[in-house]
């Protein structure tokens, strides 16, 4: 959102919103803040914001900050259009409950949580008695089954998802769909962080510091960033990351990904609306399992 749509406000939920500034100066006036640019300053009543998205060219003074955590709102810096979380600072919270609501579903009920994950993706199965191992091994032929889809689509040679750490040798699919889920994981840290729930405590992926982000993300891949990446992935090498990027933030902005984010949260949590307040990454790491951690990045479908 630019600085003169501020009356398309988007709202993530009723009564709280979210707002996305970049090319500006934040600074502190009275008890709002003001978005100063070339055109000319706005205010902004910092206390009915949930969360303040800073993308590129903005700077925030101290004061501004000061305000903005007086006022419970929290601050996060990402790419331009909010398509990457660079980092984030919470504001004042007059609760925890939704962090509380998702430890309790951590300690009490992982897998039930687990099998939700996977049927918001694969609706309409069956998955009584099913063990973690499993259901990793479903999933796994689900997205095989979409990567070989989307090649005969766009024409793209696939050869399997392979990524050893060195960027430059990486095929460019592979490259391709790397830049397209850390745009994902970007968006998808900002909304968590917005609603006050940990990226770290993850339900089938642990051990990271965004195990929950990468959880939620892949409620989206095979819908948004996987067809992006086989398509980006045609055209020359020498832009293919920018485009990649851009694509996705068209994408994200028109599918309104933001907006979705929380309520699939609420869902996953089972979680009354009213309940809920709010509103670069290319390995995996180790995967939840019962009998003990075991490593990300692994295909367990046989």
């Amino acid at each position: 959102m630019r600085i003169n749509d501020l009356h398309l406000l988007p709202r993530v939920e009723d009564g709280l919103t979210f707002l996305y500034a970049d090319r500006c100066r934040v600074e502190q006036s009275d008890s709002a803040i003001v978005l100063l640019t070339e055109r000319g300053s706005t205010a902004v009543p910092v206390a009915l914001l949930s969360c303040l998205l800073l993308g590129p060219g903005a700077c925030v003074t101290h004061a501004a900050v000061r305000s903005c955590a007086d006022s419970g709102c929290s601050l996060v810096w990402c790419g331009d259009g909010a398509v990457r979380c660079y980092a984030s600072g919470t504001g004042e919270t007059n609760s925890s409950r939704n962090l509380l609501a998702q430890a309790e579903a951590w300690a009490e009920r992982r897998m039930q949580v687990v099998r939700t994950m996977y049927l918001m993706r694969f609706p309409n199965e069956n998955l009584e008695g099913l063990s973690l191992e499993q259901l990793r091994g479903r999933e796994g032929v689900r997205v095989r089954t979409a990567y070989q889809s989307a090649a005969a689509r766009e024409g793209v040679v696939w050869s399997g998802r392979k990524y050893s750490g060195e960027w430059d040798e990486a095929s460019p699919i592979n490259r391709a769909l790397s830049s397209a889920n850390a745009c994902l994981y970007g968006v998808v840290h900002a909304a968590i962080v917005s609603i006050g729930m940990s990226p770290a405590l993850g339900f089938v992926h642990t051990g990271k510091a965004l195990s929950f982000v990468y959880d939620v993300a892949d409620l989206y891949k095979c819908e948004l960033t996987v067809p992006i990446a086989f398509r980006e992935s045609r055209g020359a090498l020498s832009d293919l990351d920018t485009r990649v990027r851009r694509a996705c933030r068209e994408s994200f902005f028109r599918g309104k990904l933001l907006g979705r984010i929380v309520p699939d949260v609420q869902r996953l949590f089972g979680l009354r609306e009213s309940v809920v307040r709010s509103f670069e990454l290319t390995t995996s790491g180790e995967l939840w399992d019962p009998d003990g951690n075991v490593a990300g990045a692994v295909g367990y479908g046989g």
